[in-house]
C-alpha cells in the first residue's frame, strides 16, 4: 500500500516551500500579535470605562469649581473632567443655537441641539440639550417646537470634551470656516465660539436633568444616553485571532505530512516503473515492493 512509504520530507527545504514556511510563520505571528492588541485595547475600554464611572458617580459640582480657569482653560485641564458630574446655572442663548445632525435615538434619525448658556460673568457654556427628530425642523427653523425656557436654568449633566474631525470617521463632513452656521457637523467649540457672542468656555455638557424642567407637548429634546460602558468586541476579536493562530499550527503541519506522504508515494511508484525519480538509478527492491 502507498500509505505505508515512509513520507519524504526532503521537498520542504525547495525554494517555493521554504517561502512557504516563512509565509505561514509570520502569519502565525501576526495572528497572535493581534490577539493580544485586542486584549490591551479590551485592558484600556475596562480602564476607560472604571474612569468614566467614577467620575460620573461623583456628587455633581458646580462647573466653575471643577473647571475653576474657566473659558480660559487649556486642553489638559479639560480632559481632567471629561464626564464630571457638574451643575451650571444661567440663560439660554435661543438665538446663537446650532443643530448637530445625523444623531440617532431608538433608530430613530435626528439632531442634537446646542445651545450655549449665558452664565453671570458675561462667559457661556455650550450645552447639549439632546435630541429631536427630523420631522421636527430643519436647521432654518422653525425651533419652536424644542425652545429652551426663557428663564434663569440650573442644568446638570456631563462635562464633554470638544468634538474634532479626529474624533468621529476620518474624512467626514467639514464645516465652513467663516460664516455663521445654522447646522455644525459635530460639536466643535472652536468652530461654535466663532459665532457666539461670549467668551465660550473649551468644555461642553451633555444635559442629564434641568431645573426648571424643559415643558413642551413633545417632551423634547429628549437628553442623549450616556456613554457606552460595554466591554466591546475585543475579547472576541482576541479570541478569533488565537484560533486563526492555533488552526494555523495544527493545520500546516498535516498539509506538510500529506504532501510528504504524496511525495514518497509518486517516488515508489516511479521505481515500480523502472524510473526512481532521478532517471539513472534502478529501483531499489523494497521501494519496489512497498509500492506494491
Amino acid at each position: 500500500m502507498a500509505d505505508s512509504v515512509p513520507a519524504d520530507y526532503r521537498f520542504l527545504w525547495r525554494p517555493w516551500w521554504i517561502v512557504s514556511h516563512v509565509f505561514v510563520i509570520a502569519c502565525v505571528i501576526g495572528f497572535v500579535n493581534a490577539g493580544f492588541w485586542q486584549l490591551r485595547r479590551l485592558d484600556e475600554r475596562r480602564t476607560a470605562n472604571a474612569l468614566i464611572v467614577a467620575r460620573e458617580e461623583s456628587p455633581a459640582a458646580p462647573l466653575t469649581e471643577v473647571l475653576p480657569s474657566g473659558a480660559g482653560a487649556s486642553a489638559d485641564q479639560v480632559a481632567d473632567v471629561q464626564y464630571r458630574s457638574v451643575q451650571v446655572t444661567g440663560s439660554y442663548l435661543p438665538d446663537q443655537q446650532v443643530l448637530v445632525p445625523n444623531r440617532t435615538y431608538d433608530s430613530q434619525p435626528g439632531f442634537w441641539v446646542i445651545t450655549p448658556l449665558g452664565l453671570a460673568d458675561g462667559t457661556a457654556v455650550a450645552v447639549n440639550r439632546g435630541w429631536v427628530p427630523f420631522a421636527t425642523t430643519t436647521p432654518d427653523g422653525p425651533w419652536d417646537a424644542f425652545a429652551p425656557p426663557g428663564r434663569q436654568v440650573t442644568v446638570t449633566g456631563l462635562a464633554r470634551e470638544s468634538q474634532s474631525r479626529s474624533t468621529g470617521v476620518v474624512g467626514g463632513p467639514k464645516d465652513a470656516s467663516e460664516g455663521t452656521l445654522r447646522e455644525l457637523a459635530r460639536v466643535d467649540l472652536a468652530r461654535l465660539g466663532q459665532q457666539v457672542d461670549e467668551p465660550l468656555w473649551p468644555v461642553y455638557v451633555d444635559l442629564i436633568t434641568q431645573d426648571p424642567p424643559q415643558t413642551n407637548d413633545l417632551d423634547l429634546p429628549v437628553p442623549v444616553p450616556k456613554p457606552d460602558l460595554s466591554e466591546g468586541p475585543h475579547l472576541g476579536y482576541a479570541g478569533q485571532w488565537f484560533i486563526f493562530a492555533t488552526l494555523t499550527v495544527i493545520v500546516y503541519p498535516l498539509l506538510l505530512r500529506r504532501t510528504a506522504r504524496r511525495e514518497a508515494s509518486a517516488k515508489a511508484k516511479a521505481a515500480v516503473s523502472g524510473d526512481d525519480g532521478d532517471g539513472d538509478r534502478p529501483a531499489d527492491a523494497s521501494a519496489v515492493h512497498a509500492a506494491r
